[in-house]
């Protein structure tokens, strides 16, 4: 009779455990306990101190946003204008978050297009330093930000703890010609090469993290490169490796099946060139809406969930064996009139209230954070 009973028990708990993993909005449990700092995301639009308090109390850590060259510097003699860029960094250091920048872009004085890295002439090569130099100052240890928000300083939000920027991201997609043209790894590691030794001449410390690579981009030649072989063409200069602390992907796939493949590819060019080096994956998300058949990357409510609790329990395993020190999901909330599926790859609705959608409840249980602050 024991024997019985502790049997339909048993049973009893395996059916459980399948009508809870089968259900709506299902919490997954990490496998592998996530380090510190492992969850970050990218917001759509400016993060506010609302947005930033269910972010902290959700266990994410870091903020990645970009650190715009256009916006900064508009004019060749105007100076710099921090304006767009200054209040994330505030809200993040508000509540105890670091800000990952992605370094990026160029103003219409050096050429109509923003996708053309500053390469091409002396001109640019020298703006393009100038710049990056600036934001270290201004945002690294003991930047002038900090000393600006420090206690005592009239006229500025008090920031009583600096949380200085140590980690920067060079460029977006820089396989992808929607962010950089023409597609050429021969230019992104000019690009390097210059911008590497701006950054840690004023912060030795400093971490330097390679663009975000998309995974397989449909389009080819100078429009776009799969990941693999475009991180493969970077480690064919000579001496490249010390130019950067970490390299990252961005693999966006419409199974996790697929994004697994992508990592494992760009993580075995690594190995092949013999370099020890961390991965990040800076960018990877589904969107919620039922649209599969035009947009992979939208999978439906459930969808969302599933493909997320795939993912991050592959990234969380794995961890330790392809060195993953950071992953980013986006987005924070919904953006319509963006990209094909950044009107639904919000953890949240749109709007300023927040309104969760299932895939935050997931997201907490891996996080183990607090769905409220």
């Amino acid at each position: 009779m024991k024997r019985l009973f502790a049997a339909v028990l048993l049973c009893s708990f395996l059916i459980a455990a399948l009508l809870v993993e089968a259900g709506p909005g299902a919490v997954a449990k990490p496998r592998v306990p996530a380090p510190r700092g492992f969850f970050g995301i990218d917001p759509q639009s400016t993060p506010t101190d609302a947005d930033a308090a269910y972010m902290k109390a959700g266990g994410i850590e870091t903020i990645r946003w970009p650190l715009a060259w256009g916006s900064v510097q508009p004019t060749r003699k105007g100076g710099y204008d921090w304006s767009s860029f200054d209040p994330v960094v505030e809200v993040a250091a508000r509540h105890g978050m670091q800000v990952l920048p992605i370094l990026y872009g160029v103003p219409t004085w050096i050429n109509r297009k923003y996708t053309t890295m500053p390469i091409d002439s002396g001109v640019a090569r020298k703006a393009w330093i100038g710049f990056v130099e600036a934001a270290v100052h201004r945002y690294g240890p003991g930047g002038e930000f900090w000393a600006q928000h420090a206690p005592g300083v009239q006229y500025e939000t008090v920031l009583p703890r600096p949380v200085p920027i140590r980690q920067w991201q060079v460029w977006n997609e820089a396989n992808f010609f929607y962010f950089a043209y023409p597609v050429s790894p021969g230019r992104f590691v000019r690009l390097l090469k210059i911008t590497t030794p701006a950054i840690k001449r004023i912060d030795p410390a400093a971490k330097v993290i390679l663009s975000g690579l998309f995974g397989e981009p449909t389009a080819t030649g100078k429009k776009g490169m799969p990941a693999a072989k475009f991180l493969e063409a970077i480690y064919r200069t000579p001496g490249i490796k010390s130019f950067f602390d970490g390299i990252a992907l961005h693999p966006y796939a419409a199974f996790p099946e697929d994004l697994e493949e992508l990592v494992e590819a760009l993580h075995e060019v690594t190995v092949e060139n013999r370099d020890r080096v961390p991965m990040y994956i800076t960018e990877i998300g589904w969107g919620s809406q039922n649209n599969f058949q035009e947009v992979a990357f939208e999978q439906g409510i459930r969808g969302q969930v599933k493909q997320m609790k795939a993912a991050y329990g592959y990234l969380l395993e794995n961890r330790n064996r392809l060195d993953i020190k950071q992953v980013y999901w986006f987005s924070w909330k919904d953006l319509k009139e963006s990209c094909t599926f950044c009107d639904s790859v919000g953890l949240f609705r749109e709007g300023t209230r927040f309104h969760p959608k299932p895939a935050w409840r997931t997201f907490v249980s891996l996080t183990g954070g607090r769905a409220r602050p």
